[in-house]
């Protein structure tokens, strides 16, 4: 059963009806089958209409949705023969970061991301894609393994953030991040990260700083929730819609602003709607960005992607 977000509402309206009159069809009554296309398509425009002029908070509310691909959907619609990689070598293994090898298009490639799990049972597993310092120093261990072997480097960024807990503090979250953004600097191979959910703070960040940052059209990426946001400048959290528009979380305003390089189409009424056109339409963009980089010298590449970062916010000054 589809699970409709707030400002669907009417769309979810038309839908009942679509599905009621389409088993009055499918059991014998012709009479209204001309009423059941016009009504499909009032439907449908209505669709395309209300995601065309989605607001910042609407697309966080479509970033958030529990029927979006996740980590594993991607990794069984695009990579094959992938082995997964557990442990950080030192402390644990955190289920928030996955990765391990595959192959992407025939090409060997070191792919990871958050995995935000779907159940209960594996949202609990995976910490709701909130990852500790071990997800991070893993992170770590697998990019200095594929710079090692010269594979591609592969992330898909989907968390409300690193997780913020005492225990996650004491083992040094802070440096974990800041090593793992400094790992995505010093590798020297091509990185390609995708902003495919919700990239929340230095915990999407340490995934995210790559030679090309795609991002799906209904993804949000900011340095804080909205509702983190809200609470610290308001004290509010029903100021979080608010919080959304200023703090420019969205795909267009990105671009513009060169954190992202390119955005990459979603079906219409967002990905959770069509998976599978969702995870192809990534792949395809994966792909281009890849072929883009590969023929470039491995220190060209450490060079463009620090220097990428560092122009960002400069404004020429």
């Amino acid at each position: 059963m589809r699970s409709y977000l707030e400002f669907e509402k009417p769309i979810a309206e038309l839908e009942a009806k679509i599905a009621e009159l389409r088993q009055l069809v499918d059991s014998g009554n012709t009479d209204i089958a001309e009423d059941l296309e016009k009504l499909e398509a009032k439907a449908a425009q209505q669709l395309q209409a209300t995601y065309a002029r989605l607001g910042a908070w609407q697309k966080t509310q479509v970033a958030r949705h529990q029927d979006r691909p996740h980590f594993a959907d991607y990794v069984a619609g695009l990579i094959e023969d992938f082995v997964p990689l557990a442990g950080d070598r030192n402390f644990a293994e955190d289920a928030a970061i996955v990765g391990g090898l595959g192959r992407f298009r025939g090409r060997a490639v070191m792919v990871m991301g958050h995995e935000k799990g779907r159940t209960t049972e594996s949202r609990l597993k995976h910490n709701f894609g909130m990852a500790k310092p071990e997800g991070y120093r893993k992170a770590i261990r697998l990019m200095r393994m594929a710079d090692r072997f010269r594979l591609p480097v592969i992330t898909l960024v989907d968390t409300a953030g690193a997780y913020p807990g005492v225990q996650a503090e004491e083992r040094g979250q802070a440096e974990a991040i800041a090593r793992a953004i400094d790992c995505c600097l010093d590798i020297r191979v091509p990185l390609v990260a995708a902003i495919v959910g919700e990239g929340g703070s230095g915990g999407a960040v340490a995934l995210a700083a790559a030679n090309r940052v795609l991002m799906f059209e209904h993804a949000i990426y900011s340095v804080i929730s909205p509702e983190g946001c809200a609470a610290i400048l308001w004290n509010d959290g029903s100021k979080a819609p608010d919080a959304a528009e200023a703090l420019r979380v969205t795909a267009e305003d990105l671009v513009k602003l060169k954190v992202v390089d390119e955005i990459v189409k979603e079906p219409i009424g967002g990905a959770h709607r069509d998976p599978g056109r969702a995870i192809a339409s990534l792949g395809d963009a994966l792909d281009a960005s890849l072929r883009g980089l590969l023929g470039q010298e491995p220190g060209s590449l450490r060079e463009a992607r620090r220097r990428k970062f560092l122009d960002m916010g400069s404004y020429g000054l």
